[in-house]
């Protein structure tokens, strides 16, 4: 079914990996994800997903924003799984779960910094990233 081949995971994939519930589909997950690494393949999570990921654990899961970034991170840490370079690098930033702009407005901005784009905003907290205006 998934000899040699690499997949994007979506959102639903990945909370399942994360949180084991419901349990059925996260041994579907689990099984799946070893029969891709078995077979050689490798796994990427989005920008977008790594985002949605992290609000779904805070609003649906009630997961505190420190444990969603430490999971974030140990998600993108291993050795099946790739993301972005940009993810990874905002991802070791020191105090991510209680800066002010948070995890997602800085995977934007460096999104835009690595293209040198200029990020253009309203948000007051975000002018202490490089290379920001605030309209």
């Amino acid at each position: 079914m998934f000899e040699n081949s690499s997949v994007g995971l979506d959102t639903t994939v990945v909370l399942r990996l994360l949180v084991g519930e419901p349990e059925k589909q996260a041994k579907i997950a689990v099984e799946a994800l070893d029969a891709i690494s078995g077979a050689g393949g490798k796994m990427h999570v989005s920008d977008l997903v790594l985002s949605e990921t992290y609000y779904a654990l805070q609003f649906h899961y009630k997961v505190p924003k420190e444990e969603a970034i430490a999971a974030l991170r140990n998600l993108t840490k291993s050795e099946e799984m790739e993301c972005s370079t940009i993810a990874r690098f905002v991802l070791t930033q020191t105090n991510l779960h209680s800066a002010n702009p948070g995890f997602v407005d800085r995977l934007i901005h460096a999104q835009y910094q690595a293209t040198g784009r200029p990020m253009l905003t309203f948000k007051k907290a975000a002018k202490k990233l490089p290379d920001t205006r605030l309209l």
